[in-house]
């Protein structure tokens, strides 16, 4: 951590909330201007707290990825996201409340109303692409400044490398000045190992589609660093895909392994890009029904 206190800079941290699937990994992944956090259309993807980090001139915006607000399902699992929810939105100097331009419903509400008073909030309207007239988003603008005192409004597409920059102007006013808590080329707190499972686990949806319930997760067995005469870096990982039934371990492995063979080849060619090594990895799948409602296993699987 740089504790040198240097009056010039700047550095906070900004918390990214709503619903399921509404985009924020988009967001956080467009914020930092490199992948740290998984995307998918299917809604619970991020399961954790992530951090991704960025440094811009004098300014060191720290931002948390947080996963969506469960309202749903009492499982064990949706528990301990809510509470990382919870834990992060309590102490941070800036929120981005992200909502789907010209929507808001129960699931956006239970999100609204989880946010203190006291810190400030930025309402980002994405996916504003998908409106024809911006005028149509007067009155639904006004109706959501009396849900929550916003700060700011900011509609934008996270997609748009312009509105991105302009996003990151806003926040910056935010952020109290202080000493950089990171390096400068850092871009996570997160560990190449927990990169590895959430690469893993986003190509397994990717693959499976809606047959696959979100309750499947990825536990990496192993993590090693070899010595390499051809490659900079040699990295061999194995890693478990936890299923709940017979049915979608078939799913998974696909006719003649051929859907695990893509899972691991898409994941091993993202992985090295990511970490600038030569990478192998071996995957195999297990059935551990009705893992996600229980505590200790939910635990063991390395969820908070």
């Amino acid at each position: 951590m740089n504790t040198e206190t240097n009056p010039a800079q700047r550095c906070g941290l900004v918390a990214i909330v709503g619903k399921p699937n509404v985009g924020k990994s988009t967001l956080l992944n467009a914020l930092v201007g490199q992948k740290i956090s998984i995307t998918s259309r299917k809604a619970q993807t991020t399961r954790h707290r992530i951090t991704g980090i960025r440094t811009e001139g004098s300014t060191q915006y720290v931002f948390v990825d947080t996963p969506g607000f469960q309202t749903r399902h009492n499982t064990a699992l949706n528990k301990s996201l809510n509470k990382t929810v919870l834990g992060a939105v309590g102490d941070v100097d800036l929120v981005l409340f992200v909502v789907e331009a010209g929507m808001f419903n129960t699931a956006d509400a239970k999100v609204l109303a989880l946010l203190k008073p006291d810190v400030p909030v930025l309402l980002i309207a994405n996916k504003l692409d998908a409106i024809n007239r911006r005028e149509d988003l007067a009155p639904w603008l006004k109706e959501m400044q009396e849900r929550h005192p916003f700060t700011e409004f900011v509609p934008m597409s996270a997609k748009n490398a312009k509105d991105i920059e302009r996003l990151m102007g806003y926040c910056e006013k935010y952020l109290p000045e202080q000493a950089w808590w990171y390096a400068e080329d850092e871009l996570t707190d997160r560990s190449e190992k927990f990169l590895a499972s959430e690469i893993v686990r986003e190509k397994l949806f990717r693959f499976t589609g809606d047959e696959l319930p979100y309750t499947s997760t990825v536990v990496i067995d192993k993590f090693e660093e070899e010595p390499s005469r051809t490659a900079n870096r040699m990295i061999r990982i194995a890693a478990t895909i936890v299923v709940e039934r017979e049915g979608h371990k078939a799913m998974v492995i696909g006719d003649k392994g051929e859907r695990l063979k893509r899972i691991g080849t898409e994941a091993r060619q993202e992985l090295e890009k990511l970490m600038d090594a030569k990478v192998f990895i071996e995957l195999w799948v297990k059935v551990r029904s009705g893992w996600a409602d229980d505590e200790a296993r939910v635990r063991s699987f390395g969820y908070e």
